[in-house]
C-alpha cells in the first residue's frame, strides 16, 4: 500500500486563498482538554506543554494559522497601535480562537475560520496576538462579522484566559492585551504575519 507524508501543520498546510478574509486554521486544544497542547516545531506532531493550571480552560477552540510567523512586521504593528516598546514578535506562528456553536471533541484538525477581530497581547514585552474568528458555515456566530457585534462577557472572558493562563500564585503576569481590535486591523496583523513567514522561511521551502 503507498503511503504520503503528512504535511507539517505549520509550514505545509496553505494558509487559504481568500486569507485574511479566510483563513485556514491548524486546531491545538478545545475546550474541554485539561492539558495544554501545542505544536512541536520539528515534528509536526502536538505534544503537551502542560496541564491547564488551576480551574483555567480555553473558552474557544484554539490554535494557528499555518504559514504565519510573528516577527518584525508584526512586532511593528503592535509598536505603532499600542504606544509601546515592543521588542519582537514571540517567534511563533500567529495564534487564533475560533469560535463555533457545534462542540469538537479533539485538536489537530484544520477547519476554516473567518476573521473578525483579535487581542494584541505582550507577553514579557514580544508581540503575540490572538487573532478571534468564527468558523465558516456556523449557525449561530456567522452573524458576528466584527468583535464589536460580541457581548462584552464573552470577551473579557478569552481576556481572562490569556492574561491567567501562565499565571502562577504571588508571581506577576508578564502579559498584558493593550486592545482589543477589529476586523480590519486583524486583517492587517494575518497579512503581516504572512510576510514574517515568508521573509523567515521561504529561502527554506
Amino acid at each position: 500500500m503507498n503511503t504520503k507524508h503528512r504535511a507539517h501543520p505549520w509550514h505545509g498546510i496553505h494558509p487559504g486563498d481568500e486569507a485574511p478574509n479566510i483563513v485556514t486554521a491548524f486546531i491545538e486544544i478545545v475546550p474541554s482538554d485539561t492539558v495544554k497542547y501545542e505544536i512541536d516545531k520539528v515534528s509536526g506532531f502536538l505534544k503537551i506543554d502542560r496541564p491547564q493550571k488551576f480551574s483555567n480552560m480555553i473558552p474557544t477552540l484554539y490554535g494557528f494559522i499555518p504559514q504565519t510567523f510573528c516577527a518584525e512586521k508584526v512586532a511593528e504593528f503592535a509598536e505603532q497601535k499600542s504606544g509601546r516598546s515592543v521588542t519582537g514578535g514571540d517567534g511563533d506562528p500567529l495564534d487564533i480562537c475560533v469560535l463555533s456553536e457545534r462542540n469538537v471533541s479533539h485538536g489537530d484538525i484544520l477547519l476554516q475560520a473567518i476573521p473578525i477581530g483579535g487581542f494584541r497581547m505582550l507577553d514579557g514585552g514580544e508581540a503575540d496576538d490572538k487573532i478571534i474568528a468564527v468558523m465558516k458555515g456556523d449557525t449561530f456566530y456567522r452573524q458576528w462579522n466584527d468583535v464589536s457585534d460580541c457581548p462584552v462577557s464573552y470577551i473579557d472572558r478569552l481576556k481572562h484566559y490569556f492574561l491567567t493562563y501562565k499565571h502562577l500564585p504571588n508571581e506577576a503576569s508578564i502579559c498584558e492585551i493593550t486592545h482589543v481590535y477589529g476586523r480590519e486591523e486583524a486583517h492587517e496583523v494575518i497579512r503581516r504575519s504572512l510576510a514574517d513567514y515568508q521573509n523567515h522561511f521561504a529561502c527554506d521551502s
